[in-house]
């Protein structure tokens, strides 16, 4: 394991998706899980997110597209609220979805769509109660 690249991924995992996020992640890995949480980390978020040659918010907007075709839900949920921390307005978010259902196929974009509200909402009410 290259421990720069790994610590750079687990700093801009825990900016993108926030940190109680990753600290449930990684204290939930056991003997099992750890070696694929080291994995994400340093190539997913080290390797490739930590490039220079896109900006995190485009890199939210090329994994909303990807993860909503892939039909990942869990995943689709977590990066929208990644999405939006990297500056993706819901208006874009919008537009992405809208941009599935074309090249990717309706049930996609529904999905995405009632994911998206759903997170939303969740977001709506917990920013309410503050």
């Amino acid at each position: 394991m290259d421990r720069e690249t790994y610590q750079r991924g687990l700093e801009i995992r825990s900016a993108v998706l926030g940190e109680e996020y990753v600290g449930r992640a990684m204290a939930a890995a056991d003997d099992f899980t750890e070696p694929l949480q080291d994995l994400v980390t340093e190539y997913c978020w080290g390797a490739v997110w930590g490039r220079d040659g896109l900006p995190l918010k485009t890199r939210s907007m090329l994994n909303l597209a990807m993860i909503s075709i892939l039909n990942r839900p869990n995943e689709l949920r977590t990066h929208i609220k990644g999405a939006l921390t990297n500056g993706v307005s819901r208006d874009e978010i919008r537009e992405i979805f809208l941009q599935v259902a074309i090249y990717a196929g309706m049930p996609a974009a529904v999905d995405s769509f009632r994911i998206a509200s759903a997170v939303f909402g969740e977001l709506d009410q917990s920013q309410d109660k503050d």
